[in-house]
């Protein structure tokens, strides 16, 4: 027999921590609903955003390498599973929700522009004078408005502590949008871990996608890249020589365990001193309990500061991106100066929330793919020029 939904949220009550948001405590949702009969709050959460659209175009969204220019390279839709893999991970190893991780995870992209970060600056330039843009934001957006599946209301009629976790995310490559009905301090622990995981996809795989494109290279790494070159020595101690992409994945495969391992151990340390006896008292913390220690965050921004001079900035990365981010803004101006061109959904909420923010969402919902294909559809077939 299915187990029901009250024998599930007693059991997170037997087996969580005390400071873990515990599903049966859920503040609730925008639009009431009945309770899920086989599953918890969070777990109807999950399945909502992965049968979203928002979710499955994040297959054709850059990560950091236009998408389609390789087929081993990563795209925003296995970032995303990557960064729920690892979030499940940390929090059953300190006994929190792991299905509120997990779906914070993978809500946490939904908003992404096309063309990666390079798209999203280029949206914001384009809305500063009308509220400006920022993906963390715009997740927020899709999964309270702009998603239509549902007859009862618009979005996806998340849970109050998922809507939280978005709210409040941020990374070292983020700026959170904050929110009037998310006042407190911090998120759960669930959301902080989110905002963990992701960082530690972006160092390690971002170094694993540079390596397998050639504009990164392992000796310069062992050199130049603390966090590399230790992974590197551990996994020559216990295998020795290796063929090379079973060394590079070991080497990447190390650096992820290390991540994990330090965060788990500095966030239980932090969980002791802090005292915390509810999800609540975590909310009320001045800073994140959730961390790196201070020796591997100074080692990760030493990695970060490599990944930006080396990959992110690499002509070889930023040239195609900022000639994609150019068809962009073309597109972007073309649909603000001719209404007609855009879907009647966009036209109806303009009415509400104006012309450019009807437009915006509009181009951030589309794929890298779809916006090439409009760009020449409307100027023909040399785009950006």
């Amino acid at each position: 027999m299915p187990v029901a939904l009250a024998e599930l949220e007693t059991r997170e009550r037997q087996f969580l921590a005390p400071y873990a948001q515990f599903s049966g405590d859920s503040c609730g949702r925008v639009h009431p609903e009945a309770p899920p009969t086989w599953r918890t709050q969070f777990q109807r959460d999950r399945d909502r955003v992965i049968h979203s659209r928002a979710f499955r175009r994040l297959e054709y969204k850059t990560q950091v390498f236009l998408n389609g220019t390789g087929d081993h390279l990563r795209t925003r839709l296995t970032h995303t599973i990557e960064v729920a893999a690892i979030s499940r991970n940390i929090a059953r190893a300190l006994r929190l929700n792991e299905d509120l991780a997990e779906t914070i995870a993978l809500a946490h992209d939904l908003g992404h522009s096309p063309f990666g970060h390079t798209g999203e600056e280029v949206l914001d330039r384009l809305m500063k004078d009308h509220g400006g843009f920022e993906h963390n934001r715009q997740s927020l957006r899709v999964v309270e408005e702009l998603e239509q599946k549902y007859p009862g209301f618009p979005g996806l009629n998340l849970s109050w502590e998922v809507r939280e976790g978005l709210a409040k995310h941020k990374t070292g490559f983020d700026v959170p949008p904050g929110g009037a009905s998310f006042i407190h301090r911090q998120p759960s622990l669930e959301a902080q871990i989110a905002n963990l995981a992701d960082e530690v996809t972006y160092y390690s795989h971002d170094l694993d996608d540079g390596l397998d494109s050639g504009l990164l290279d392992e000796k310069r790494l062992l050199r130049e890249v603390k966090v590399w070159a230790i992974a590197a020595r551990e996994v020559k101690r216990q295998f020795g020589a290796l063929p090379d992409e079973s060394r590079r994945y070991y080497t990447i495969r190390q650096i992820i365990d290390g991540q994990v391992r330090d965060v788990v151990e500095t966030t239980e340390e932090l969980l002791r001193k802090a005292k915390v006896r509810s999800a609540d008292e975590v909310r009320a913390q001045a800073k994140p309990l959730v961390r790196y220690s201070p020796e591997r965050r100074k080692l990760n921004l030493e990695m970060r500061k490599y990944l930006y001079q080396n990959l992110y900035y690499n002509p070889a990365v930023a040239g195609p991106n900022t000639r994609a981010t150019q068809m962009l803004a073309e597109v972007f101006s073309h649909l603000i100066a001719h209404p007609e061109e855009v879907g009647a959904q966009a036209r109806k909420r303009a009415k509400k929330d104006g012309w450019h923010r009807a437009v915006c969402d509009y181009i951030a919902s589309m794929t890298d793919r779809y916006c090439i294909q409009e760009h020449q559809r409307l100027f023909g077939l040399n785009p950006g020029r």
